[in-house]
């Protein structure tokens, strides 16, 4: 599988970072994980595309997984993985379905399908 990153996804990860210091040692084995197949995580309803979001713990913040990350992605068939958007749970709730969407559509019109 092949892991593609959205604009959106990069700017939240260095906003993150800059806060974090661990942030990217947090993510890698979920990239690791994905790219080898797995599916991580919960699927999120409502958005039209395949899309799971998966709790990273913050090793930084000392929470564990419930107060840690969040890290949304899209399955684009047949071997892409899209990571969409990543948060930190202490910061914002949930991302509405429809901002989703237009995240990935954003994304598919920029690299096609």
């Amino acid at each position: 599988m092949r892991v593609e990153y959205s604009t959106e996804f990069k700017k939240n990860l260095l906003k993150l970072s800059r806060r974090y210091r661990r942030i990217r040692a947090d993510v890698e084995p979920i990239i690791q994980a994905l790219m080898t197949g797995e599916t991580l995580g919960d699927r999120v309803s409502g958005v039209g595309y395949p899309t799971y979001k998966v709790r990273i713990k913050n090793r930084d913040a000392g929470r564990g997984k419930s107060g840690g990350y969040r890290c949304l992605y899209y399955l684009c068939p047949p071997d892409r993985i899209l990571l969409v958007t990543i948060y930190s749970k202490s910061d914002a709730d949930d991302v509405p379905t429809h901002l989703l969407r237009r995240l990935i559509e954003e994304h598919l019109t920029e690299q096609g399908p």
